[in-house]
């Protein structure tokens, strides 16, 4: 399957800017896989569409000020983001500027010190800091939004999930983001379940495909986790004839990374699951998930899931009623 047949052509004031005021009030496109009807409706109205006993199953990733700003001993300037955390002090990163090599010494705010190991692929690179970052982001980093932003966030808290606790994320799950505690609670009462995983989020989650064929694509490699707690709560729901629906792509792969024998089992580690059409679902029967970018895998795994047509065909619609896009965007529901 080629790449480009995952293009679709968005009028880029249809890409969101910014937050709506409040989160629940984002529009939602529900397609309907069994009679591929479309309905129009508002994500405060998603208790309509789900039925006592369905179990939703959300991302608790929370983003971490990921941005920094540093200089050369040549006072250059150097933009780094970080990607993954591997121990040691160490990080896998993304560079902005011109000849920051292997050895190249960058020196951040707080007396920080970090030397580049290691050079990967196009931007990439591994540094070593002086001293352990994390407890220095809230005063020296920048919350981390998609190239395709350009407009201010005035509050922070509004790239994040209500529901975030577990820091680690280069990205929100964007799904997650029409949630609020309204919404949560009328859910509840209708006797719908909440499961919780973790994946933290990569950039690379959002770039196109490059290649020609899909298929020879290498997927970026994420870090997800689900306990045992969870993973019964997910059992048992499908032991009882019960819906699993995905929060996001972030717990699509996730469950579907977690699978032995058609069941849900505790796992902490690395996944480089690349869902494309012709994958065979095992554990999720509905997604809620926002607008993604053309060739990109995101879209790509939902192609997979409701047919590649058929997304094509809502996202046409979605245009045509102009929706908003990406992750401040609206959502739509997969059932």
């Amino acid at each position: 399957m080629k790449t480009e047949d995952f293009y679709y052509h968005l009028p880029e004031e249809l890409i969101a800017q910014t937050p709506l005021p409040v989160r629940h009030d984002s529009r939602l496109l529900v397609f309907h896989r069994k009679d591929q009807t479309i309905d129009h409706s508002q994500f405060k109205n998603i208790s309509q569409y789900v039925t006592h006993g369905d179990l939703l199953v959300i991302n608790k990733t929370k983003v971490i000020p990921a941005r920094l700003f540093a200089k050369k001993e040549t006072g250059g300037k150097v933009e780094v983001l970080l990607l993954r955390d591997l121990g040691d002090n160490q990080w896998e990163i993304l560079v902005g500027g011109k000849r920051v090599n292997k050895g190249i010494v960058l020196y951040f705010p707080k007396n920080i010190r970090g030397v580049i190991r290691e050079d990967l692929v196009a931007s990439k690179r591994i540094i070593e800091f002086d001293k352990t970052i994390k407890p220095y982001l809230g005063e020296i980093g920048q919350m981390p939004l998609p190239p395709y932003i350009h407009k201010r966030l005035e509050n922070p808290e509004r790239y994040q999930t209500i529901y975030a606790e577990k820091s680690g994320s280069a990205a929100a799950p964007t799904a997650g983001l029409h949630f609020t505690n309204e919404i949560i609670q009328q859910l509840k009462e209708k006797g719908i379940n909440f499961a919780e995983i973790t994946l933290h989020v990569g950039l690379d989650t959002f770039a196109p495909v490059t290649e020609e064929k899909i298929e020879d694509h290498v997927i970026h490699t994420e870090w997800c986790e689900i306990d045992q707690i969870n993973a019964d709560k997910i059992n048992l729901a499908k032991k009882n004839n019960h819906r699993i629906i995905a929060v996001g792509t972030t717990s699509v792969r996730t469950l579907e990374s977690a699978v032995e024998k058609n069941l849900v089992v505790p796992y902490s580690g690395p996944t480089s699951l690349f869902i494309i059409p012709g994958y065979q679902f095992k554990i999720v029967d509905s997604i809620i998930t926002n607008f993604h970018l053309p060739e990109s895998t995101l879209i790509m795994l939902i192609s997979a899931f409701a047919g590649k047509e058929n997304v094509m065909k809502c996202y046409e619609e979605a245009i045509r009623e102009k929706y908003r896009f990406y992750s401040f965007g609206d959502a739509m529901l997969i059932t």
